[in-house]
């Protein structure tokens, strides 16, 4: 496809400077992000309901009858099976050609040519600056730290601990509590895949 009409019915993703180099090099094939948290969502067995999970006050007979209702609500994911998303990433435009700090690696080492280069948050990054389009393969739902060491691969990581703690450096210190690797928070698994884009 083109990346005019990729760029036509395309979701954003945030991703931080060094998870895209990991895209690039095709080392991340999935990310995950904050669903709730395990204080929202837990299981809950009773004599009525041996396999009971409680959601925010209501009670599920079992795993399958909560999950199309977490479906319908409010902690519907964003992305879905199919969906083709746009990276958000790192920027700056100097004389109406975007560059991207993730290309920059060798250069970042020199201090004085990175004090004269202001970078722009991700969250910024206008769509047509949009140079890196993933496709949506699967999603899921689970705990954060059933994420092992393959999966930390697929993460773009060699093994479990570096993906906690740069999971830890992604969430505000106010909600660490929460949503922290140690608070193992329920997560959405994004799978994605990366599409060739015909300029």
């Amino acid at each position: 496809m083109t990346r005019s009409e990729l760029l036509k019915t395309a979701k954003p993703i945030l991703f931080n400077t060094e998870m895209v180099r990991a895209i690039l090099d095709g080392r991340k094939t999935v990310t995950r992000r904050v669903a709730l948290s395990n204080k929202d969502l837990h299981e809950f067995h009773s004599e009525r309901y041996p396999h009971g999970w409680w959601l925010r006050g209501r009670v599920y007979k079992d795993w399958d009858t909560l999950l199309p209702s977490m479906k319908r609500d409010e902690f519907k994911c964003r992305y879905r099976t199919g969906d083709i998303l746009y990276v958000r990433e790192t920027w700056r435009n100097t004389n109406n050609v975007y560059c991207y700090r993730a290309d920059t690696a060798a250069l970042e080492k020199s201090f004085s040519w990175e004090k004269h280069h202001d970078w722009r948050p991700s969250i910024h990054m206008p769509k047509e600056a949009a140079r890196i389009f993933l496709r949506v393969t699967d999603v899921r739902v689970e705990m954060l730290q059933d994420c092992g060491n393959a999966q930390a691969k697929d993460e773009g990581f060699t093994c479990g601990s570096q993906f906690a703690r740069l999971w830890n450096t992604t969430i505000k210190k106010s909600d660490l509590a929460r949503y922290g690797w140690a608070a193992n928070p329920w997560v959405w698994v994004i799978e994605f895949e990366r599409l060739e884009v015909q300029e």
